[in-house]
């Protein structure tokens, strides 16, 4: 009752000092206006401002100081009567001063009609320090390493300042969409349980529990489906996940986020729906790229790889793989004897040098370890030159243009190698042509489906594996998984893909116990297992579970894609580097021996020395 009356009485006073104040309740003592904000229309106006010093510009009796904050830039006058002796480049100011029109207009700038002529200048904070590398200063090649050591100075930098802006806008995007379509936000555990789901887990230590571990989940999926049994609908997250994956420029390292969404009474079909009005939504709010519209362009896997050589197309690039093994079956060229053959055909090659030639060749065989990278040119009277065209007769080059359509001053690529590696290198081959032939269709977000994934693939030991998530649901049911070879069973699984990037990954669940104990048991677990590892959904699919699907977006490589960057830690605030190091809060580090002890943790490091 106490605390109540003086809360009351603190209110009260509050809304009287604020009354006696009048709008000065609301004013900021550091600045009336932002940098980016002032035009011509306020000249003459008393101002202040405040940021941080971008460039000082000593002219003697006059100092001319680029002021920056989050909103932009404005230009400010200081007279030689004003104290300047702390104002170096990157400390933070305020500025007092008088609006005027400048003499000499910089139109690069929203703000380069005007000036402020500062009055009063105070120094909030001193940079005291050199700069480790210049801020705003393009064309500069500072080592990323080195960025990420001093990212709260790198963030400053306009582009990546914007590209976390931007970030915050997209998931605002993201969550409207959802909830436009009726979807409840819901929160999901942090420390979980291991489970095998693809990838390596991050295991934390209980010291309540003693030689007892959580794992930080690599995706709410059991949590997800258990709110399907608990009859939340349509669920979603802004979900982080945590896997102890090697990094790439289009995966952060050790953790990442994902818009998770999963549908009760759903199908491939209702999920396809969802994704095909939030993805273009999205994509449209933060572009004037031409972005795809839904029903998109559906691949089954097999195809893909067939085709594209990845089941991650880039729909940009209007290069296609064909097969030619049949062609060249009985050949006596060495190079494709009992061989996979895949080519590729690029047209208007007339004016393409030896070199071009050479250089992809050395590519094949440097970068992707390839055999080789054999070619033909087509003149333009439509014979074979250069290359390998002695080992091609007449009535394969006739089959070959046939099956590829070639035309008159193309050239013809070919990958000659085992089944997998050639697909592969026949995959990279097509994504380096499209590059380096400047065919890639400019200025658009193309989407796509790759449907229809096999079940389980052969892992390196030989063994039947799990190819996607083991939660999906197979096609055909129990009786596919009874009747059928496991590599021949596909599940209802889908990617959505952009522009060369998987972005989103989903799948109609397995609902059932029965069926889920014979799928995993098909990938060499027991019952037991099942129960041991997923104790809580295994028990849940005992009371009434409601069929549901759903699937994940990664948020990290949609933002990447929005903001045009090349590697996903440009638009991640506090990313770590290519070797999973957080170089700014020293992480991973040593501890000290007591924390081990409270875990109950000993360590066993071999000596390095």
């Amino acid at each position: 009752m106490i605390y109540n009356i003086e809360k009351k009485i603190q209110i009260l006073y509050n809304k009287s000092k604020c009354a006696k104040r009048g709008e000065e309740a609301m004013e900021n003592e550091y600045r009336t206006h932002n940098c980016g904000e002032l035009r011509i229309s306020d000249v003459n106006k008393e101002v202040r401002l405040a940021g941080f010093v971008q460039t000082v510009r000593n002219l003697g009796k006059m100092v001319f100081i680029d002021l920056r904050d989050q909103n932009g830039i404005t230009q400010i006058v200081v007279s030689e009567d004003i104290d300047k002796k702390d104002i170096t480049k990157e400390c933070t100011i305020t500025v007092t001063g008088k609006v005027v029109e400048r003499s000499s207009k910089n139109d690069k700038i929203p703000t380069g009609e005007i000036e402020v002529v500062a009055k009063d200048v105070t120094v909030l904070g001193k940079c005291r320090n050199a700069l480790p590398f210049e801020i705003n200063v393009e064309g500069q090649n500072v080592r990323e390493d080195l960025r990420l050591e001093y990212r709260f100075l790198d963030l400053r930098n306009e582009r990546i300042h914007k590209n976390i802006i931007l970030r915050s806008k997209i998931l605002k995007d993201f969550r409207t969409a959802m909830d436009e379509l009726g979807f409840t936000e819901i929160q999901t555990p942090i420390l979980a349980n291991s489970s095998p789901e693809g990838a390596r887990d991050f295991l934390v230590p209980s010291r309540l529990h003693p030689g007892e571990f959580y794992a930080l989940p690599q995706a709410p999926q059991q949590f997800k489906q258990l709110l399907m049994v608990s009859g939340f609908e349509k669920y979603y997250q802004i979900a982080p996940c945590f896997r102890d994956e090697d990094p790439r420029a289009d995966r952060s390292p050790g953790e990442f986020y994902q818009i998770d969404f999963e549908m009760s009474f759903a199908t491939q079909e209702d999920v396809f729906e969802v994704i095909e009005t939030v993805l273009p939504k999205v994509f449209k709010e933060n572009t004037d790229w031409h972005v795809d519209e839904g029903p998109f362009v559906r691949i089954p896997f097999n195809e893909s790889m067939e085709r594209y050589g990845t089941d991650k197309p880039d729909l940009r690039n209007p290069l296609i793989i064909s097969d030619l093994t049949d062609i060249f079956e009985g050949t006596e060229f060495n190079a494709f004897k009992d061989k996979t053959v895949k080519a590729i055909v690029t047209e208007n090659m007339e004016e393409k040098p030896r070199k071009f030639f050479d250089t992809m060749s050395e590519y094949a065989v440097n970068e992707l370890e390839a055999k080789g990278l054999a070619w033909v040119k087509v003149d333009n009277d439509g014979n074979l030159n250069g290359g390998i065209s002695k080992f091609i007769d007449d009535e394969r080059k006739a089959k070959i243009f046939e099956k590829m359509n070639v035309k008159t001053n193309s050239a013809i690529f070919f990958v000659a190698d085992e089944y997998d590696k050639a697909v592969k290198i026949a995959g990279n081959v097509r994504i380096k042509l499209g590059e380096e032939l400047d065919l890639l269709e400019k200025d658009t977000y193309r989407f796509c489906f790759i449907v229809d994934f096999p079940m389980y693939e052969l892992s390196d030991e030989g063994t039947i594996d799990f190819n996607h998530n083991p939660f999906s649901m197979p096609q055909g049911g129990l009786e596919a998984l009874n009747t059928k070879d496991p590599l021949d069973i596909y599940a209802y699984q889908y990617d959505a893909v952009c522009n060369g990037y998987e972005i989103l990954s989903g799948a109609v669940r397995n609902h059932d116990q029965d069926i889920m104990v014979k799928a995993f048991e098909t990938a060499g677990y027991t019952e037991e297992d099942v129960k041991g590892k997923f104790g809580a959904l295994f028990n849940a699919f005992s009371y009434g579970t409601p069929p549901h699907a759903g699937a994940a977006a990664g948020i990290d490589r949609v933002i990447m894609l929005l903001a045009k960057e090349d590697s996903i830690r440009e638009v991640i605030a506090f990313p770590k580097n290519k070797k999973a190091r957080d170089l700014l809060m020293n992480a991973p580090s040593k501890v000290f021996d007591k924390q081990l002890e409270e875990v109950h943790i000993k360590l066993n490091l071999e000596d390095n020395n």
